[in-house]
């Protein structure tokens, strides 16, 4: 028993002097801590580019395509994933242990097509409405090369879409080569392109982002108006450029837009060929009023006007009032008119609807006194 005493008392002893040395931060406790600190572990994406970083990498698809399985470090570094702490393993979920499995792809569109999906995982919002897009129905229709989440925003280079602003359009023109031309020669383009203006529009701004729309359709058209009221009806943002902000409202009281309206409210399925903005102004190729090459320059307006009224004669633009309101410096002609007929009108309206009713009174008591005994 006194053995056992013993032996017990030298082993809290020697605990009680373990836990002491290591308390006040002894060479020996350093040490032994230091022994079993864990080494620093190699980062998800590091440990990929050991392999991935090396630019020779590549393999041959099925197809013959050679498939380059090289990943930049630099892009990578400023991807917006990498930024965030975002490991390779959460998008690339089935290739996880090396080697690898092989790829069973045919062809790099298959793989781009396959790997995409990974995206829905965390922007399911976005996904969903890619689903209802023009380029989805595109892809249904069997276009395989219609875009996918990575072809606009990258896959190991994502970065904010919009810094530069000129990046959302550059990427557009990535596949409509023709169409992003027109607008870098538009005074929306060359805005963007030579000023960095923020405050004109791109791809996105009129198309949609995820959700795009045909813009072929007839709900699309008959709704352009509105869209292009979304800055042109602006007064601040008019007043800064020193245009009109009246050019919406001015429309929807002519003709044009009271037809237009009509159709909206009645037929909105239906295609009509009343005039809406772009086709006077154009599309993608709107050029300011005072541009010699605009559609709606004073040399050019009646050919413009001819596309609907081909009988159309050079009396035909001299009588438009174009968007600006009537004036008597402008329009002293229109202006006097319309004076007139907002006194002339009421002056015969008035005494019209007063004379009216003294017949109806005057018939009603007639009526009374025959009916007296």
């Amino acid at each position: 028993m006194a053995g056992r005493s013993t032996t017990v008392a030298l082993s809290v002893g020697l605990l009680l002097t373990a836990v002491a040395l290591m308390a006040a931060g002894t060479p020996l406790a350093r040490s032994a801590a230091g022994a079993r600190a864990p080494e620093p572990q190699q980062s998800d994406s590091q440990a990929c580019l050991a392999c991935h970083g090396d630019a020779s990498l590549q393999l041959t698809l099925p197809s013959g395509e050679s498939l380059s399985l090289f990943i930049s470090p630099e892009a990578l570094q400023q991807s917006v994933h990498e930024q965030l702490g975002i490991s390779c393993d959460s998008c690339h979920t089935g290739l996880s242990g090396y080697p690898h499995p092989e790829i069973d792809y045919a062809t790099r569109r298959d793989l781009s097509r396959s790997l995409y999906l990974a995206c829905r995982t965390c922007h399911s919002a976005n996904y969903d409405r890619t689903l209802d897009s023009m380029h989805a129905q595109a892809a249904e229709a069997g276009l395989v090369e219609a875009p996918v989440c990575t072809d606009c925003h990258g896959a190991h280079d994502v970065r904010p879409p919009d810094e530069p602003r000129t990046r959302v359009s550059e990427t557009c023109g990535q596949c409509h080569t023709g169409i992003l031309e027109d607008y870098l020669g538009s005074v929306h383009g060359a805005a963007l392109i030579q000023g960095e203006n923020p405050d004109v529009p791109v791809c996105t701004d009129c198309h949609g982002v995820h959700d795009i729309r045909d813009p072929r359709t007839a709900q699309f058209r008959i709704q352009s108006p509105e869209l292009c009221a979304g800055c042109h009806a602006d007064a601040e943002l008019m007043q800064k450029y020193g245009l009109s902000a009246e050019v919406y409202s001015l429309y929807s009281v002519s003709w044009h837009g009271v037809d237009v309206s009509v159709y909206k409210s009645n037929w909105p399925g239906i295609w009509h060929d009343r005039a809406v903005c772009t086709d006077c102004h154009g599309v993608h190729d709107i050029r300011g009023a005072q541009d010699p090459s605009s559609r709606v320059h004073p040399a050019n307006l009646l050919q413009t006007c001819r596309q609907c009224h081909p009988s159309a004669t050079s009396n035909w633009t001299g009588a438009w009032t174009g968007h600006d309101p009537v004036s008597r410096e402008r329009t002293p002609f229109v202006f006097y008119t319309q004076a007139f007929y907002r006194s002339f009108t009421p002056a015969v309206l008035i005494p019209s609807a007063a004379y009216l009713l003294l017949q109806i009174l005057r018939g009603l008591v007639a009526r009374i006194r025959r009916s007296l005994p």
